[in-house]
């Protein structure tokens, strides 16, 4: 009875040093890139960012600083940042847009630069699509909130040899992360290496706005 009891209690103080070893990894694990423009000066641009193109630039209000496309010209607008890789990568930001009468922006997060993976809200089609390149590869219905921050996350993972998995969710300020990704896609063909990108196109004419920007390695 004793060797019994003594055995359980190995096994318990056991698995109770994996779990607090697994709880210190877990802590102790940082994003490979975070910016959430707080040491950024104003009207200008991070030096690690390269703009491909728009007329960002750092703003603050109410005690909050952010990157900001303006509401004009009428076009697509990008910016890279981060580290240059090809799988087993995600992204995430909070980006904020208003509509304006029918007119409502596009914005999306993207990895393996601008020939790789875009997840994008498109309001106007009351949709999440995801993109590689310029080709439209899935899209599911969302609820877009105007005046609202909504969080973007897409990630890019080697599930096994030759299969990739592009996973992407989204959701409005306030409300909790999805369970489950909004969007799926399994692809047979290689990720393209490339730097994250924020992207944005301000068809309804006022700013879009993007806040704590995050890459982080990841897997299945």
């Amino acid at each position: 009875m004793l060797d019994l009891y003594l055995m359980k209690k190995a096994s318990v103080i056991a698995f109770s040093l994996m779990f607090w070893a697994l709880a210190i990894n877990a802590a102790d694990s940082k994003p490979l890139y975070q910016n959430d423009f707080e040491k950024a000066e104003i009207g200008k641009v991070p030096d690690d960012f390269l703009v491909l193109d728009g007329g960002f630039a750092v703003r603050e209000e109410g005690g909050n600083k952010f990157l900001e496309l303006p509401g004009a010209p009428l076009d697509s607008f990008g910016v890279l940042f981060g580290p240059t890789e090809k799988e087993n990568l995600g992204v995430s930001a909070r980006i904020f847009g208003t509509a304006k009468g029918r007119r409502m922006p596009t914005f999306a997060v993207a990895l393996g630069g601008i020939g790789g993976y875009k997840l994008q809200v498109s309001p106007a089609k009351k949709a999440i699509e995801l993109y590689k390149g310029d080709t439209l590869k899935k899209s599911v219905e969302y609820d877009w909130k105007s005046g609202q921050w909504t969080t973007l996350h897409l990630q890019v993972v080697k599930a096994k040899e030759g299969e990739w998995k592009v996973q992407g969710k989204a959701w409005s300020e306030g409300a909790a992360s999805p369970a489950h990704w909004n969007i799926e896609l399994n692809e047979s063909e290689q990720p393209p290496a490339g730097r994250p990108a924020i992207l944005g196109s301000p068809y309804a004419t006022t700013p879009i706005r993007y806040d704590d920007l995050k890459v982080t390695q990841t897997g299945i």
